[in-house]
């Protein structure tokens, strides 16, 4: 016979049920750890089967990825250090964050990624390079780098500490590398395990002025670094913009490997000396240079395994999902460059891969067009959560569980706009970037009028040719021959054109406040 007592019985085991069922739930949410190296580029991994792949630079890597999914086309929107990473914490283009070079700052309101992870009951945590000027104070607890920070016996800032930003300084001993994986694992191990964590570690390295680890000093000393073809032969790359009528501002524009443009003095840095004959003096600066940027990615791998390590021997590597990225790209030689900030592939594209064994297939690679503005929403979906109305990026969540992405993008936009900054030589430019084409505008002036000589230098004040680049990129991946005076390519250079300008409207990314920009714009649109 039914009676109360089993009714309430009942009730019981089902409340029981539901409480089961969201301590479960609650438990298996996944933890994110979020890693990011600076100027960590394609070239310098196995994975992305560059010239370098051969010297096997990055095994810790390579196999973190290769139990994951690779991403092939992901993108910055600007190559430099702060207009990149404003956009991975927003989720917003430069004008819309307002982060457009180095200068800019992201204050606490618009911390958006860290916001939306602790309203989803996550732990918090940013550690190593922020580079974002205000205090990070949408995270639970923070240790970054002041600015750029040392390589060796670092300085950082932690919201533990007594005293306020940015006076709460830590003294360290070692290298930037080490310490930062250090700080890392101190955190994770004394983290709230009642709650899953997000964690973002931010290495330095392998940021220029490179300093490796003493123990890597003599890795890779007798061996040859392959070298890239366009080191020595420049083809048919660039344009009037980047390299002058007939060739007069080479020795200004793009701050080579070679004696071509050494207003930045690579070779003296590295005690290259500049009596050294060409193209012997090119060959030694090359192979120390790639040595000790490579030096600093072995440091980088080697502390990524001490991660990966204690993951697995907290029983939660699983139950982690794993992203890897750097900032943007780097040259590593290619077109007779150094540094980043150009449009081009080296330093455009970004290292990007997953690793969530719940949800990502093993060993997968995907081809998505993606830009940096798309991390924080699909990080956001990730961890259970919307992505908010303000961020203009888009979630590939879909794509990471081996599903079809709904109306996405065919093109992505780029834009640098800082203009002959650090004698560097790159011209302020702008661009757009499909899977089989890119069309760069180079409109060659700073968009302050008059330019701030005072903080970039006396170039910032030379105003470089205006003009088109467009490359194939199906039939010309390292991007040797500029097509844009091609006939044959007018119709697609035309369509890329009306895309490149209802992108700008669409994304917020026009001149309407900076008319001495527009003016050439307009000037040279049909040019």
């Amino acid at each position: 016979m039914y009676t109360i007592f089993n009714h309430r019985v009942i009730i019981f085991l089902l409340l029981l049920f539901v409480v089961s069922c969201n301590s479960y739930q609650k438990k298996e949410k996944p933890n994110i750890l979020f890693i990011m190296s600076d100027d960590h580029t394609t070239q310098a991994f196995g994975i992305y089967n560059s010239r370098l792949a051969s010297l096997n630079p990055t095994p810790n890597l390579d196999r973190m990825a290769r139990e994951g999914m690779i991403f092939e086309n992901v993108f910055c929107t600007n190559a430099i250090c702060t207009p990149s990473r404003a956009s991975i914490i927003t989720g917003q283009y430069p004008q819309t964050n307002g982060v457009l070079d180095l200068t800019g700052s992201v204050p606490l309101e618009r911390q958006y990624l860290p916001e939306e992870m602790r309203k989803l009951g996550y732990q918090t945590a940013m550690i190593g390079k922020w580079h974002l000027k205000e205090e990070p104070g949408a995270f639970d607890y923070y240790n970054v780098l002041p600015g750029q920070g040392r390589y060796y016996d670092p300085t950082t800032r932690e919201s533990s500490k007594k005293g306020k930003w940015p006076n709460n300084t830590v003294e360290h001993s070692g290298h930037s590398s080490d310490v930062l994986t250090d700080l890392s694992l101190k955190w994770l191990r004394n983290r709230d395990r009642s709650k899953p964590f997000f964690l973002m570690h931010h290495f330095k390295a392998p940021h220029d002025h490179f300093q490796n680890a003493e123990r890597y000093d003599s890795y890779l000393e007798n061996v040859d670094i392959p070298e890239p073809e366009s080191l020595y032969k420049p083809g048919n790359h660039g344009s009037i913009s980047t390299r002058g009528i007939n060739d007069s501002l080479i020795h200004l524009i793009g701050a080579s490997v070679s004696k071509r443009c050494n207003t930045w003095g690579l070779g003296g840095s590295l005690g290259i000396s500049d009596s050294l004959p060409e193209p012997e003096y090119t060959h030694q600066v090359y192979q120390t240079f790639l040595k000790r940027y490579l030096r600093c990615v072995k440091g980088i791998d080697d502390n990524i395994k001490r991660i990966i390590d204690y993951l697995k021997e907290e029983g939660i590597y699983d139950n982690t999902i794993i992203i890897y990225t750097g900032d943007q790209g780097y040259f590593l030689g290619e077109h007779d460059y150094f540094d980043k900030r150009w449009m081009y592939e080296e330093a455009m594209r970004m290292p990007f891969f997953v690793r969530f064994p719940n949800a990502v297939k093993e060993g997968s690679r995907t081809d998505l067009l993606i830009n940096n503005t798309d991390f924080a929403p699909t990080i956001i979906e990730l961890a259970g959560g919307k992505v908010p109305g303000y961020m203009q990026g888009k979630s590939f969540k879909r794509t990471i569980e081996g599903k079809k992405e709904k109306n996405w993008r065919e093109e992505t936009y780029y834009r640098y706009w800082m203009h002959m900054a650090h004698y560097l030589g790159n011209p302020a430019h702008l661009g757009l970037r499909t899977k089989k084409y890119k069309l760069i505008f180079f409109y060659g002036v700073d968009f302050e009028d008059p330019p701030r000589t005072d903080y970039w230098g006396s170039q910032a004040d030379m105003k470089t040719p205006p003009g088109w680049e467009f490359y194939d990129l199906e039939n010309d991946p390292h991007e040797m021959n500029n097509l844009y005076n091609d006939p044959g390519y007018s119709e697609i250079i035309g369509e890329l054109k009306i895309r490149l300008k209802t992108l700008r409207e669409e994304l917020n990314e026009t001149d309407i406040n900076y008319p001495h920009i527009q003016k050439i714009i307009n000037n040279n649109w049909d040019n």
